[in-house]
């Protein structure tokens, strides 16, 4: 057996495990409000987890060909030797199904026979489907990545894609909020957010509409905090689910977070979000609060760890009560932070530790000048102003 090559005892499948036109599954455990089905045998499973105990990622796989057995080996690469996220991990997978299916469609059903030319047709088939080219560039990455594992392992002969060019991306300047307006949106009051299905407590018996009444309670606390530490702390969404309890240092005001490719840093965090961690802490967690929960700081309706989907509801929810303009979304909460500092004086390179980035240059992108700023130093400075 190749080193890249796994069992082939059959797995049950079941509605989760679609990709790859339902031989080889994928990934379990987006949500962590809801359990996952089934077990797998310690050495079929694959996992990638966000905070220390958030539900993992698994892989499970029925082999069939040589495709199902090469991209399974692949996603566990990724996971256990490259330490990519399970966003990243979950994207690549979808992107080896809708490579497979144009490979098949083109009369390419075994991977040995997979070359350049299909590749590039590939990207051409999406390319005139309107694919962004964010999105090109993306699969062109992970072609080039899978190719060069499945040339590793002896799946293909040749490294097929190390040609392979994708569509250059241009770096567009981030929309971020003004001062004001993040002001308003943290200050505000809460819109309603009763939870998806709960009525208003209305005509219900006392009982009833008070622990409906404490629910949503526990549940605006819990939005006010995330909002602050999106916001106050400049974090992904992901790092934000990923916080457990004992990831929050209180005297030093300093949260640890788990980053990309598992990079561990300290963020600071405001006089706000210490009022509202406390109250979060103290009054709306352990109203959330199941067996289920274990050190997850932020918790979802069910008792669970916070899942992604749930934050971006959250901001969903302020724009359309009005408190945050269209389009605003966590990662433009992160984009203000960064904007936010550097117009307040902090340099570049505090900047790119505080957001998380390896390379300066990503964090380049935050020193746009907006045309008041332009203004203000032009009359400063000029002669002729």
């Amino acid at each position: 057996m190749s080193p890249g090559a796994v069992s082939r005892t059959p797995r049950r499948l079941d509605e989760n495990h679609r990709c790859c036109h339902g031989r080889l599954m994928v990934l379990r455990g987006e949500s962590a409000e809801e359990p996952a089905d089934g077990r797998l045998l310690p050495r079929q499973r694959s996992r990638a987890t966000c905070g220390s105990d958030a539900r993992p990622v698994e892989i499970v796989e029925t082999p069939e060909s040589d495709w199902d057995t090469a991209v399974a080996g692949f996603l566990r690469h990724l996971i256990a030797e490259l330490a990519r996220s399970p966003e990243t991990v979950r994207a690549y997978a979808a992107d080896l199904a809708n490579l497979r299916a144009h490979a098949e469609r083109m009369g390419c059903s075994v991977l040995a026979d997979l070359d350049l030319a299909l590749l590039r047709s590939w990207l051409a088939s999406m390319r005139a489907a309107g694919a962004a080219p964010a999105s090109l560039a993306r699969r062109a990455s992970m072609a080039r990545v899978f190719s060069s594992y499945a040339a590793r392992h002896g799946f293909l002969d040749t490294d097929v894609a190390a040609r392979l060019v994708g569509n250059r991306t241009v770096r567009r300047v981030p929309e971020v909020l003004t001062a004001a307006a993040a002001r308003q949106l943290l200050e505000n009051p809460s819109p309603d957010v009763s939870p998806p299905g709960t009525s208003q407590p209305s005509g219900l018996p006392d009982s009833t509409a008070d622990s409906e009444r404490v629910v949503r309670r526990a549940v605006e606390l819990r939005d006010a905090l995330v909002l602050e530490l999106l916001y106050g702390s400049g974090i992904r969404v992901s790092e934000l689910c990923g916080l457990d309890l004992g990831h929050i240092d209180d005297d030093r005001r300093l949260l640890r977070v788990l980053g990309k490719g598992g990079k561990e840093r300290s963020v600071p965090f405001g006089v706000p979000a210490v009022a509202a961690l406390r109250s979060w802490r103290s009054t709306g967690r352990p109203r959330l609060m199941t067996a289920r929960s274990g050190r997850a700081l932020l918790l979802g309706l069910r008792g669970g760890r916070l899942d992604p989907r749930t934050v971006r509801r959250i901001l969903t929810t302020r724009v359309a009560a009005g408190v945050a303009p269209a389009g605003l979304t966590p990662h433009g909460l992160r984009h203000s932070a960064a904007t936010h500092m550097l117009e307040g004086g902090a340099d570049l390179r505090s900047v790119q530790e505080f957001l998380g980035h390896a390379s300066l240059a990503t964090t380049q992108i935050y020193t746009h000048v907006t045309p008041e700023r332009l203004r203000a130093a032009f009359e400063q400075a000029h002669p002729r102003a």
